[in-house]
């Protein structure tokens, strides 16, 4: 199950049904991990080709590695060097860049099976993991599909049919509607409404023009994790908590969930059970229900595959989900009852992007991973990811990085671990969306447990900003900020041990330095004793001490007491220095006096007239252009519209105006801060 809140007082919670074995020795044991127990004696498959790409492509690879199951991967041409490819036994390319001539391209893929003499496929999540018609090609190929069967995709892919389903299996269900909206009643103006397209996937794709404008919609809704076998016999493996969410899209969840109570839990699992039992449903599958204030629950809709974020769910029972799926496809029976599966602790999830979380809360970036570092080290987390050091983060494909998952005996622990790893989460070649997450973990409002879908615009009603400093944090960063400074000058005087700079003498233990941060100036006394700092700040002081090894992605330091880890994302001869500091980039300046005195005679750069030009916010392609030179236009009129990583993005004016030039056209590729429109 995974459980979200909307503005409207619902709740998102999916109920996760599945077919499950696992050793019952197990039951009863805190188990935080999931863990594969391979049976040699249970034969399975020899090969299975995976159907998709990055870090959930490396999942299944890695539950077939630990089975003994050889993996074929295939790849787009500009994959060719992904980690998926990479870590199968085997790889096949299916064609160019673009998914519809590749991942989404059945007959390349049919042909790599035939090529590799792969038994059975894994769809993994989106593409065509969910495509019936991929599964008939297969079943008539004799190749097993590692799902449930098309009967199955059919039923609950229709929003409409799934409705009706779930009354007659006697599941709840939300009054109203039942049939296709074919015009917009005005009455329906102001009421909270969520549509879903009957063919499932975004709303947006469903063509429903003006509705859209008329209407407030959401997709999240409560879910339940199922898992049911070829044997009539299925299990509700708990819930997930999904509320946390931009543009529809999930970015933070956890398991359980805040919200329900056992009673609430039970009754919904056994809906969930009863609809997947009505469609003789096989593998794993998530049911979607809303939930409202007073913990009634409604059916919205079924997807039957594997989830985003299953990690979380086999965090809390110890099961691999990606085994059980494996192993229903072979036809094996569930070994086990729904009493035997357990609630062991708490786990968080955190979907680490490659976007500008200052940009509507995420807007995609690109480039090469010039520095990347799990935080592995940590106890208690785990990273899925589909990328190393040096990979690409492209506008072809989907910017997630990875899947940043902790878990603890209480959701407390888990929050705190999630927290460290977050701050020792090293990311260097792209804008990510870290600031942004950290900020949802800390927030007291999250921490309460009190979420819903409009998490963000409420608590972000302007934007999100980074982190807004106490005086205390503030004092913080400035000292060390001018201890970095100290220890990166000595540092400098020295070579082989002896000092290179005669003129600074050794014995000297005290400096008065300038620090700049956010147009604001601050004058600090800094003494040393070895490692250690004292930092006079408007005649408070402050005690940093540390390793400084500057060579390191990471700066473990100690505040006043109290343990920090910093990054050091930046350091000029100039005295720039920017400073990953409680998960937000803070830019500063240190000089010493004498230098903070003579740059106040600098000329200062003139800020750029961002009114009259409109440049790209990310990188993409161009799908159309409104304006042409000559044109009036109004503030917040649509301009050009920027495709990026399956997301369509409105650029609107800044003002009215007259369009002085125009520098795209529609089907151009361009890069975030290309100049797209000038306005006079």
């Amino acid at each position: 199950m995974a459980a979200y809140r909307s503005a409207a007082g619902f709740q998102r919670v999916l109920h996760a049904v599945k077919h499950v074995c696992f050793s019952k020795q197990r039951c009863g044991v805190i188990i935080c991990r999931y863990s594969t127990v391979y049976d040699p004696n249970e034969k399975t498959f020899d090969k299975i080709l995976i159907a998709n790409r990055g870090e959930i492509a490396c999942r299944v690879i890695k539950t077939c590695k630990k089975m003994g199951i050889k993996t074929v991967a295939v790849h787009s041409d500009v994959d060719s060097s992904a980690v998926h490819v990479k870590v199968a036994d085997e790889a096949v390319c299916v064609g160019p860049a673009p998914t519809s001539k590749s991942y989404l391209n059945m007959d390349a893929i049919m042909n790599a099976i035939k090529q590799t003499g792969a038994q059975a496929v894994h769809p993994g999540y989106g593409f065509l993991s969910e495509n019936k018609e991929f599964a008939k090609r297969l079943a008539a190929e004799g190749v097993t599909f590692i799902g449930p069967d098309t009967h199955a995709i059919q039923a609950m892919g229709d929003k409409i049919e799934s409705k009706l389903i779930a009354k007659a299996a006697k599941v709840n269900t939300i009054p109203g509607f039942d049939g296709v909206v074919k015009n917009v009643c005005p009455s329906l103006e102001g009421y909270p409404v969520m549509i879903k397209a009957s063919a499932g996937g975004d709303v947006r794709k469903a063509d429903l023009g003006i509705f859209l404008k008329h209407c407030h919609f959401s997709f999240c809704n409560p879910r339940l994790h199922v898992l049911a076998d070829k044997h009539g016999n299925a299990l509700w493996l708990n819930e997930r908590e999904c509320s946390i969410q931009r543009r529809n899209q999930k970015v933070v969840e956890e398991a359980p969930s805040t919200f329900l109570d056992p009673d609430t839990r039970r009754a919904m699992g056994e809906q969930a059970v009863s609809l997947a039992n009505a469609v003789k449903y096989s593998s794993a599958g998530t049911v979607e229900f809303l939930v409202d204030s007073k913990k009634n629950f409604y059916f919205l809709e079924m997807n039957t595959r594997l989830q985003v974020e299953h990690p979380i769910t086999e965090c809390i029972t110890g099961l691999d989900l990606v085994q059980q799926m494996i192993r229903i496809a072979k036809g094996y029976k569930l070994q086990h009852k729904q009493s035997d599966i357990p609630i062991n602790g708490w786990a968080v999830e955190s979907r680490v992007y490659a976007e500008d979380p200052y940009k509507s809360f995420g807007l995609p970036s690109i480039g090469r991973l010039s520095q990347y570092q799990e935080p592995l080290d940590l106890p208690n987390v785990r990273v899925d990811s589909g990328i190393q050091e040096g990979s690409d983060i492209s506008i072809y494909y989907d910017p997630m990085i990875s899947k940043l998952v902790t878990y603890g005996k209480t959701r407390e622990e888990a929050l705190k671990k999630m927290e460290d790893a977050l701050d020792n989460y090293v990311i260097r070649g792209v804008t990510h969306n870290i600031p942004l997450l950290r900020e949802i973990i800390v927030h007291p409002r999250f921490v309460s447990g009190v979420i819903s879908t409009k998490f963000l615009p409420e608590v972000y009603p302007d934007g999100f900003k980074g982190h807004m400093l106490t005086a205390g944090e503030r004092r913080e960063l400035l000292a060390t900020a001018a201890a970095l400074y100290v220890a990166a000058q000595l540092r400098s005087q020295k070579f082989l041990g002896d000092l290179r700079v005669s003129v600074v003498p050794a014995e000297s233990r005290q400096w008065e330095l300038c620090v700049e941060l956010d147009k604001s100036v601050h004058m600090l006394g800094v003494s040393r004793s070895g490692n250690n700092y004292t930092v006079e700040i408007d005649g408070e002081k402050v005690e940093v001490s540390g390793e400084w090894n500057l060579a390191s992605a990471l700066l473990p330091i100690t505040i006043n007491g109290k343990h920090r880890t910093l990054q050091c994302l930046l350091r000029t001869a100039a005295g720039e220095i920017s400073l990953q500091y409680l998960g937000t980039s803070f830019k500063l300046r240190v000089l010493s006096k004498l230098a903070a005195s003579l740059s106040k005679h600098m000329p200062e750069k003139v800020p750029e007239d961002t009114s009259s030009i409109l440049r790209s916010p990310m990188p993409g392609s161009v799908v159309a252009v409104s304006v042409k030179p000559g044109d009036n236009v109004a503030e917040g009129q649509e301009i050009c519209v920027i495709e990026a990583m399956k997301m369509q993005n409105s650029m609107t004016a800044a003002k009215t105006a007259k369009v002085k030039s125009v520098h795209c056209k529609a089907g151009d590729t361009v890069g975030e801060g290309d100049l797209l429109v000038e306005l006079e």
